[in-house]
């Protein structure tokens, strides 16, 4: 099994180091340039994980149990997200464009991704639905939020995948998408407790106490890495609701 993670974050890409030296990801290949200098013949892996951030993808396709080819990514958020300039495709960290033409040109039989789920970010799912489609993909995608699967947090965000079809089924029209979209709202549910059964409670602002998963907190000013782990927890996705997306999308295409 051959793994390989990019991400241009040196922070990312050594906390993706670490994990692998410490069991917690399995062995893997990690790539540090901007995803523009990345070329079709740098892939021929057995899984391809773009923005790969801290590894949470790899995670969650061995929570998932998942085998066989797969790319993975997680476009930035900034562009789309509320807390941003919200400049959408106007900003330059758009960069769906740029893994759409690595997708377009290998052709993976698989690939799953994640973004913020506002209304640009719907916006911005629509265009990928759209170019997948094009290109011989049935997409299907799914609104969901951390505490689906017992997390102490929302975290909402928008998750899909596709699945490249064969000449014969775009030539009948299969997308398949409506089929995967029910079978993901189906399977996307969870007891609390089932991944985070310890917690750890701060007290807010607003005067209500919160959940937190144990050890992330406190990173105030002067804590040793504060920076790098905001920037790593920050853009990470949650392994548990992917894998759970994951699990759903497989059984969506073997009904």
């Amino acid at each position: 099994m051959r793994i390989w993670c990019n991400d241009n974050d040196p922070n990312a890409c050594a906390w993706l180091n670490e994990l692998e030296k410490e069991g917690q990801l399995p062995p893997l290949t990690v790539d540090s340039r901007p995803i523009e200098a990345v070329k079709p013949n740098d892939l021929a892996c057995d899984e391809c994980h773009f923005f790969a951030g801290i590894g949470g993808w790899p995670y969650a396709l061995r929570l998932a149990g998942w085998s066989g080819p797969v790319w993975t990514g997680s476009c930035p958020c900034q562009p789309f997200s509320t807390a941003g300039k919200r400049l959408a495709e106007r900003d330059p960290r758009h960069l769906w464009p740029v893994w759409f033409s690595l997708i377009a040109k290998c052709r993976p039989p698989t690939i799953f991704g994640e973004q913020v789920a506002s209304g640009l970010g719907h916006q911005w799912l629509a265009r990928v639905r759209a170019d997948l489609e094009a290109a011989g993909y049935a997409v299907g995608a799914a609104n969901l939020c951390a505490a689906s699967t017992g997390a102490p947090h929302i975290r909402q965000r928008l998750y899909w995948g596709a699945s490249r079809l064969a000449n014969t089924e775009r030539q009948r029209g299969r997308c398949g998408s409506t089929r995967c979209e029910d079978a993901i709202d189906a399977g996307v549910t969870g007891k609390a407790g089932d991944f985070w059964s310890g917690y750890t409670r701060i007290s807010c602002r607003d005067g209500k106490t919160r959940r937190i998963e144990p050890g992330t907190f406190p990173l105030a000013h002067g804590v040793p890495g504060r920076v790098g782990l905001l920037r790593g927890y920050g853009n990470a996705i949650v392994p548990q609701v992917a894998a759970a997306f994951v699990k759903a999308f497989r059984e969506s295409l073997n009904p």
